[in-house]
């Protein structure tokens, strides 16, 4: 088997806000794989400034992958521990390789038989900016919408208070994602403001690493609270339950190209279950090559709950799409 990478940049159509700042590209790196005559690919899908892996000498790693490609697959894993999104590509580029034809894990999915519900994702901006965005996926019947707060919290609660006088919480499901924004007597007062417009759940209220700080909210929270980057780079499995068990959320929200993969998801999924904490899978700025490996895998994990995934709709060059959106429904377009 013979392996080779390149790097690509996706270009936004408009630029997008985040907790890193406002983004107009994205680097990524696209793993190939062959054997006899057969190919597979798969997506190192870096995130600069946050993922685990953004050091110096990740290209080295990732041609390192490509001349040891053949070697023992327990073996890759523990070398590639500290780089998960070059693990998650490696995982995307063996099953696709086996699979073909944009399959990475085939199901009622694949076969388009069956769809998967996500959330409409808010992105920052101006309040008018966001208030355009929450009107287009009311519009496509989006039962489910996640916002980014901790910019400016006086007008991101106004708009919360808004919808939700329009719409109930059976309406309308409401998440917020604070992105680490807020400081912990600043979450105290958020989270009960949360809780009086029935606020799903806020993912990563306060900044990562503070699991005490973080384990006293989630005891006393009236709003669920959802650990996202707080799960960034805790790659040894006791260490994963020993952050779930002393932090106590209510929810995790996995990010395959950040957690190690699918592997890596699986593990925090069976921790999680085994402590009765909830979880659902988010994609994280993916091109559509690791956006519809993620897909595929997420449906196989039978979780009813909407689903924090894209439609690669952000690029104005990206790669050719698997999927397409029916409302709030991911389908699969089969072939």
């Amino acid at each position: 088997m013979k392996a080779t990478y390149s790097r690509y940049l996706l270009e936004f159509k408009r630029p997008s806000g985040t907790s890193r700042g406002v983004l107009h590209e994205k680097e990524t790196f696209v793993l190939e794989v062959e054997d006899n005559g057969k190919k597979g690919t798969g997506e190192c899908a870096l995130f600069r400034g946050l993922s685990f892996d953004d050091r110096p000498d990740y290209e080295e790693k990732l041609q390192w992958l490509c001349e040891n490609i053949n070697q023992d697959h327990l073996y890759l894993k523990e070398e590639l521990k500290e780089f998960p999104s070059i693990w998650f590509g490696y995982e995307q580029a063996i099953v696709n390789l086996k699979h073909g034809d944009h399959l990475f894990f085939p199901s009622e999915f694949t076969e388009g038989k069956s769809a998967i519900k996500i959330n409409g994702l808010i992105w920052m901006g101006d309040i008018h900016y966001m208030e355009e965005q929450i009107r287009e996926k009311l519009e496509k019947g989006f039962h489910c919408i996640k916002l980014k707060i901790g910019v400016d919290w006086e007008s991101e609660h106004k708009i919360l208070q808004t919808l939700r006088e329009k719409f109930s919480k059976d309406q309308l499901e409401l998440r917020v994602d604070a992105n680490g924004g807020f400081s912990k007597e600043e979450a105290e007062t958020v989270l009960q403001q949360l809780a009086d417009l029935h606020i799903h759940s806020i993912e990563q209220p306060i900044k990562a690493g503070n699991w005490k700080d973080m384990a006293s909210l989630c005891v006393i929270t009236p709003t669920p609270i959802a650990l996202d980057e707080e799960l960034i780079g805790v790659t040894d499995l006791i260490e994963k339950k020993k952050l779930l068990e002393m932090i106590q959320p209510q929810y995790i929200i996995l990010k395959p190209a950040l957690v190690g993969g699918f592997a890596g998801s699986d593990e925090w999924i069976s921790l999680a279950e085994q402590l009765n904490i909830g979880w659902w899978i988010t994609s994280a700025l993916e091109s559509n090559i690791g956006l519809n490996a993620i897909a595929q895998y997420t449906f196989t994990k039978n979780n009813p709950m909407p689903q924090g995934l894209g439609t690669g709709s952000l690029f104005v060059n990206n790669f050719e799409s698997s999927l397409e959106l029916n409302n709030e429904l991911l389908r699969f377009k089969a072939r």
